[in-house]
């Protein structure tokens, strides 16, 4: 990934008055609120204008995000204040991130999908280790069969998620839920339409051991 051009990309995104994926949060975790207690800690991993992450901080998480666009950071504390909510905002990448500064309770990591395999990786495994012993991730993204449906997501196949690829990645979590589907998408200007999407909710054992 050239990280200059790519950041002057979603700069561009994110220039506008409006969000571009809307303020709601992710269907798919608003649907897991269940999973959530006030006090838990939250990462957001390239939470962009942090639709999530707020909404996370409003169901009283104590939420850290990053993004590796300073105008999407700038825009997401912009969000934050409006809603009246506290996070930690930072900016930096993924391959940058200190994974193993500190742990939390959940670990959010949605449509991500714009890694190289190889960056792809090394930010699943730092997702593990960033997770405390029985936290839990929550991860949504596109499968291959979404370039059929060209409404959101990379172009790139390789950078598409399989039940294989994320079995393999997380094998050492256990996997509470792993699907995928397909569904219509409404999120802002940059997610609209019929979606071919995978959801998966794990838990990091209570006894696994740090790598």
């Amino acid at each position: 990934m050239d990280l200059n051009s790519e950041r002057n990309r979603w700069d561009t995104r994110f220039g506008g008055e409006d969000f571009h994926f809307g303020t709601a949060p992710n269907r798919f975790l608003a649907s897991q609120a269940q999973l959530l207690k006030a006090g838990m800690s939250a990462l957001c991993v390239a939470d962009g204008e942090s639709r999530n992450g707020v909404w996370l901080a409003g169901q009283g998480l104590r939420v850290t995000a990053f993004d590796f666009s300073p105008v999407g950071v700038e825009k997401a504390r912009r969000l934050a204040r409006e809603a009246d909510v506290v996070l930690e905002h930072h900016v930096a990448n993924i391959n940058d991130w200190d994974w193993d500064a500190r742990q939390f309770d959940l670990v959010v990591v949605i449509f991500t999908q714009f890694a190289t395999p190889q960056e792809r990786e090394r930010m699943f495994a730092g997702v593990v280790r960033a997770l405390a012993p029985g936290g839990i991730l929550l991860l949504q993204g596109y499968t291959p069969k979404q370039l059929e449906y060209g409404t959101g997501g990379p172009k790139q196949i390789e950078h598409l998620y399989t039940d294989a690829l994320l079995r393999k990645s997380f094998a050492a979590l256990e996997i509470l839920h792993l699907a995928e589907h397909e569904e219509m998408v409404e999120e802002g200007h940059g997610h609209r339409g019929m979606s071919a999407l995978i959801d998966l909710v794990a838990r990091k054992p209570v006894n696994l051991m740090p790598r």
